[in-house]
């Protein structure tokens, strides 16, 4: 069943994924507090006016998508990158707060700039 929620998403995975999956919520809405939440590609998704920020739940990681761009935050993801351009967190492992809260500001600016750029 797909979710209609982020909080549909949420409560459909595991207790102790439930867990990171709101420690992640959390971080993006604290570095993003403008952005507005929904349910993109099934999967929890962060928008100011356009996606910045999709993040879910697998099996044996968390992804992040969308790709990072900026080059000195793609140095520090390099051990967590997907072979499409996703990062993967292991869920055997801390989840990196710190790191994701760093790229949604990236993607804040990325979508700030833009914005001037029009």
């Amino acid at each position: 069943m797909k979710p209609a929620t982020v909080d549909d998403y949420i409560a459909a995975r595991p207790a102790e994924v439930q867990a990171i999956l709101q420690a992640i919520r959390a971080t993006i809405r604290d570095a993003a507090p403008e952005a507005t939440e929904t349910i993109s590609y099934d999967m929890p998704t962060f928008r100011l006016g356009r996606a910045i920020v999709h993040f879910g739940a697998f099996k044996t990681h968390v992804a992040l998508f969308p790709p990072v761009r900026d080059p000195e935050l793609k140095r520090e993801t390099l051990r967590y990158q997907g072979e499409k351009g996703n990062l993967r967190f292991p869920l055997d492992e801390p989840i990196p707060l710190a790191l994701i809260r760093r790229i949604v500001e990236a993607r804040v600016r990325d979508v700030a700039a833009a914005k001037q750029r029009k």
